[in-house]
């Protein structure tokens, strides 16, 4: 029980203060006048004054509380190598002990990694428990970390005592490397330069040289492994070899007794870029549709375009020579037969052979889209004459072949049950929104020359199911026929018109190569810790996708048809690092997380980031330091220990308030001496 004295004035303090100040005059003038009664006077205006003070004794009814413990025990990362765990977990079980033998309660907070490669964050949580607990009651706060923390600026201002206990080794030693810079992407084939480091931390046995081996790897290939010194910044050449992601992954060997080896590689993905895609469009005779690939091709900032138009109408025959059919002389031999091979793609408009492009430059087209070129045949009725372009040496490699046959009625362009799957028509109908009323999804097309697939794969059909869209690839190259010359109905509206633009914009990037449009593909992109992955196929069914973690374990992931030929899988809450993804012949590498995770960017454990904000930090390898309670004020740490403040704290359970005396006894004894008084004065 606690007993206090209150006051509960029947009038204002202020008033009570104004009567004892007359009070004190009045007793003061009869001291100088001699009166023989003035202390009873005093007394009399001292019980007057207590009375309208109104003194009252205050007893507490109180149930003690226990003081409160914070731990914080880090469980990001770094602290999960080693024998951390083991050491942390000790010193947790050693702990509650000791707080339960002093009466103190634990209040016990494990904190992992944080998000979007945060680091460890002690402090945030530290604030966050203490801001959960009444600070008249925490006693201290103790961290089981291996100091390796990333807000100790925010660290909250305690009440009580914060301590450290170390976990780790005053002998390790760890091997990391460091990507110092990477671009994000890269032009195709044009260097690039990746800065890198292998540092040395902690102890590092003098049986190291100051040389390491360090193995590259792009796009999962087999790597190739250099000696190269540590501790200093290397700079590393790097060209890539084809379009879309490039995955280049660094891994030094693990060295003896070294900490860890999960700081030991690094993952850097780079989009390669084309610089500029150079195009050469032949246009054959005038016709309506003569400006269509022009202006797509000229719309494209990207593409640098050469374009020639063959003017002369074939039924024209005066004997002129074809040297002199231009005012400038055209560069024909420099174009097809030296610089052939610096096109990506070359473009037959409505061509046919007038005897200006001798038959060997079309056998060197032939050579140049084997050895990795794109050709593209826009058709008309060229294609069926005498004079077509598949009379020459281009027949080798061309999908379809010409039965001399034109058909000129309406016909609908129709997606192929193959070009449902294929990835430039797929979906095709859901970029271009129909007339109202319409029951076809766009305009119809009146010309088409009748062909006969050879090779290849025909995407789209025409008059009857006749091929209209074929796609092949031939050798290292690709070859498209479009057997028709009126895709331009669809830009002009015919009858509602249709995708033209987007169907032309896929066929010219599916020949360049771009790899979104890839028919047969394994693609994987992350998002957070989810991956999520893509098998573009032309079959009707993929096998199961082979997985390889980051730590070498494998499994079989299914995966869904979402649809028509692309089938998909995602695997969540997966570790960073770098997975290996298989499914049949394909196969693609993808990393997760940051290159160089921030909590292995330190991990010998230290208490520099500790010291200036604890009253101790102790290693737990010196051995488990004892509990002590120790006053506010004192030193709060020694040699073997640490301290926490008792805290005292409690809650009332019932309080009584008892009047002292009552207030007209007061009166009363005022009254009785000053009367004492008047007559002490009086017998004088």
């Amino acid at each position: 029980m606690a007993q206090t004295i209150l006051f509960d004035p029947l009038v204002p303090f202020w008033l009570i203060w104004a009567l004892g100040g007359l009070s004190i005059l009045i007793t003061g003038v009869a001291l100088w006048r001699g009166l023989a009664g003035w202390p009873l006077r005093a007394l009399a205006a001292v019980a007057l004054l207590a009375a309208l003070a109104n003194p009252a004794l205050q007893s507490e009814e109180r149930t003690a509380l226990s003081d409160i413990v914070l731990v914080v025990a880090d469980q990001s990362a770094s602290q999960r190598i080693a024998d951390r765990p083991d050491q942390t977990e000790a010193a947790l079980a050693a702990l509650a002990a000791e707080i339960a033998a002093l009466g103190m309660e634990m209040r016990l907070s494990r904190v992992g990694d944080g998000a979007d490669n945060a680091g460890t964050l002690l402090m945030s949580e530290l604030a966050r428990m203490l801001a959960e607990e009444p600070r008249a009651r925490v006693a201290g706060a103790i961290l089981v970390t291996d100091g390796q923390l990333h807000d100790a600026g925010l660290a909250p201002d305690l009440p009580a005592p914060l301590h450290a206990l170390l976990t780790g080794r005053s002998d390790d030693w760890d091997r990391r490397l460091v990507i110092e810079t990477a671009p994000a992407f890269g032009i195709i084939g044009e260097e690039l330069m990746i800065t890198l480091r292998i540092e040395d931390q902690g102890a590092v046995p003098s049986s190291l040289s100051g040389r390491a081996e360090i193995a590259i790897a792009i796009d999962g290939a087999p790597a190739q492994s250099y000696a190269v010194p540590t501790g200093q910044t290397l700079q590393l050449p790097l060209t890539l070899e084809h379009a879309g992601q490039n995955v280049v992954q660094f891994t030094i060997p693990e060295a003896m007794d070294e900490l860890t080896a999960r700081n030991n590689a690094a993952v850097v993905q780079i989009n390669g870029i084309r610089d500029r895609l150079s195009v050469l469009l032949v246009s054959g005779e005038p016709h309506p549709g003569q400006r269509t690939w022009r202006n797509l091709l000229k719309a494209d900032p990207s593409v640098d375009l050469v374009h020639f138009t063959i003017l002369r109408p074939p039924e024209k025959q005066d004997g002129v020579p074809v040297t002199e059919l231009s005012l400038i002389a055209f560069p024909t031999r420099e174009l097809f037969m030296e610089s052939v091979d610096d096109f990506d793609l070359i473009i037959f408009d409505r061509y046919q052979r007038r005897g200006i492009l001798p038959l060997t430059y079309f056998d060197n087209i032939r050579r140049y889209v084997e050895d990795g070129g794109a050709l593209l045949l826009a058709a008309g009725p060229d294609y069926a004459a005498a004079s077509s372009l598949y009379r020459s040496p281009l027949a080798e490699i061309l999908p379809g072949r010409p039965t001399a046959r034109v058909i000129e009625t309406p016909f609908l362009p129709e997606i192929s049950p193959l070009g449902q799957r294929h990835p430039v028509t797929a979906g095709l109908a859901a970029t271009h929104a129909p007339p109202p009323g319409s029951d076809q999804p766009w305009g119809r097309w009146v010309r088409q020359v009748e062909v006969v697939e050879q090779s290849g794969q025909t995407v789209m059909t025409g008059s009857d199911g006749a091929p209209l869209l074929m796609l092949d690839r031939v050798g290292e190259g690709r070859v498209a026929l479009l057997a028709s010359d009126h895709a331009w109905l669809w830009d002009r509206g015919y009858e509602g018109g249709g995708p033209q633009l987007e169907m032309l914009r896929r066929l010219a990037h599916w020949m360049m190569g771009e790899p979104e449009l890839e028919e047969e593909a394994l693609v994987a992109e992350t998002d957070g810790q989810t991956i999520r992955i893509t098998r573009r196929t032309l079959a009707d069914t993929v096998g199961q996708l082979m997985v390889t973690a980051p730590d070498g374990s494998e499994s079989a992931v299914l995966l869904q048809e979402v649809t028509p030929g692309r089938f998909a899988a995602e695997i969540s809450g997966a570790e960073q690092g770098l997975y290996r993804l298989v499914e049949g012949d394909f196969e693609t590498v993808i990393a997760l997380g940051p290159a160089a995770p921030r909590e292995f960017e330190q991990t010998i454990a230290s208490e520099h980031l500790l010291a200036p904000l604890s009253a101790a930090v102790m290693r737990l390898e010196d051995g488990m330091p004892d509990l002590r309670r120790v006053a506010e004020g004192r030193n709060a740490a020694g040699r073997g220990w640490i301290g926490l403040t008792p805290r005292n704290a409690y809650v009332t359970t019932d309080v009584k308030v008892t009047p002292l005396i009552a207030a007209w006894l007061f009166m009363l004894l005022a009254l009785a001496l000053s009367v004492a008084g008047w007559l002490r004065e009086g017998r004088r």
